[in-house]
């Protein structure tokens, strides 16, 4: 069998590949993360939700309306 003890890999063929699989996932991680924020996200749900305990506290006299203002102030940052 001649021509295969001649036959080499370079060095690079590994790096590039490494290179290419860590643009691969870090690109697919970066969709999703893009994807959730786009979607609402976690954060503003929670923040949402949260206001809306806050009124109905309010509302049924759990709370004062001064705890309900530094309470809100709060929740929006």
């Amino acid at each position: 069998m001649m021509g295969f003890d001649t036959y080499a890999v370079s060095p690079w063929m590994g790096v590039t590949g490494a290179t290419m699989m860590v643009l691969f996932w870090g690109g697919l991680i970066l969709l999703l993360v893009w994807d959730i924020r786009a979607a609402g996200g976690f954060r503003s749900n929670n923040a949402d939700s949260a206001l809306e305990v806050l009124r109905t506290r309010l509302a049924t006299g759990d709370i004062t309306q001064d705890e309900y203002e530094k309470t809100r102030r709060i929740l929006q940052g």
